[in-house]
């Protein structure tokens, strides 16, 4: 079977599903363009409030289908094709989605699967999940807009041991540099994802949404555009009036 994006939803919260049995869930040329797809529509409708990213069968990613490499790495024109129109194509639109995203680490988080985590809010992860980018084993450098995401998710000493060792590092570690919020037992993380995907849909979702284009134009060193906006919307009346009257919010 070959490798795909996968999605659900389980009420206001969306499910995104890399999924490529017998290749810990590698992402192919086609599952980037899927990815793209997904996030583009999940960012155009408004019901859902968290987006749950994770593996399938006890692996996150392990990062790039490198049988399909031979078909057009070898070329420059395609080889630009592929990093700057499908990876950056379906990493741009993670970036670009207002929605939270929480990411459910377990097993491999390996190259790509570094990107895909970067791309997140909330990463959780379990104690025996793997994160690293060995590609100088494969002989090439990672491209530099994909450097540059995870450099700044992972920090600049944790993606020169990656890039220039081709270390790979554990749970315990990533979340001591900072890169995880969580990690839990294997066992639990799915349990673990799920529930900070409902703690964060059961507040504002435009202050959610809100929050991440703040934080996004902090990154790209710009002013939010209008950040005032949401004074006279129903959703701000309800949270402080909710507040005022002791009684929990209907969002």
């Amino acid at each position: 079977m070959p490798g795909q994006i996968q999605f659900s939803e389980e009420g206001a919260i969306a499910l995104v599903t890399l999924s490529y049995p017998g290749k810990l869930n590698a992402m192919a040329r086609a599952m980037w363009r899927e990815l793209r797809a997904v996030f583009h529509r999940i960012q155009a409708e408004s019901r859902w409030r968290c987006v749950v990213v994770r593996g399938e069968d006890g692996a996150f990613c392990a990062g790039g289908d490198i049988s399909e490499y031979p078909s057009f790495r070898f070329d420059d024109s395609q080889l630009r094709d592929f990093h700057e129109t499908d990876v950056w194509g379906g990493l741009a639109a993670m970036l670009d989605c207002d929605v939270p995203i929480v990411a459910q680490i377990e097993g491999a988080c390996m190259g790509a699967g570094m990107e895909i985590a970067s791309c997140c809010d909330i990463r959780i992860a379990g104690e025996s999940a793997k994160f690293g980018a060995p590609i100088a084993r494969l002989g090439f450098p990672m491209a530099p807009r994909e450097a540059q995401l995870v450099a700044r998710a992972a920090g600049e000493l944790t993606v020169r041991e990656m890039l220039l060792e081709a270390a790979v590092l554990p749970a315990s570690e990533m979340k001591a540099r900072g890169f995880l919020g969580r990690v839990v037992p294997d066992h639990e993380v799915a349990r673990e994802a799920m529930a900070s995907a409902q703690r964060v849909a059961a507040l504002g979702p435009n202050a959610a949404r809100l929050n991440k284009q703040a934080l996004r134009a902090l990154v790209q060193r710009r002013e939010p555009h209008d950040p005032y906006r949401y004074a006279g919307s129903a959703e701000h009346r309800e949270g402080v009036t909710a507040f005022l009257e002791k009684r929990k919010p209907a969002f």
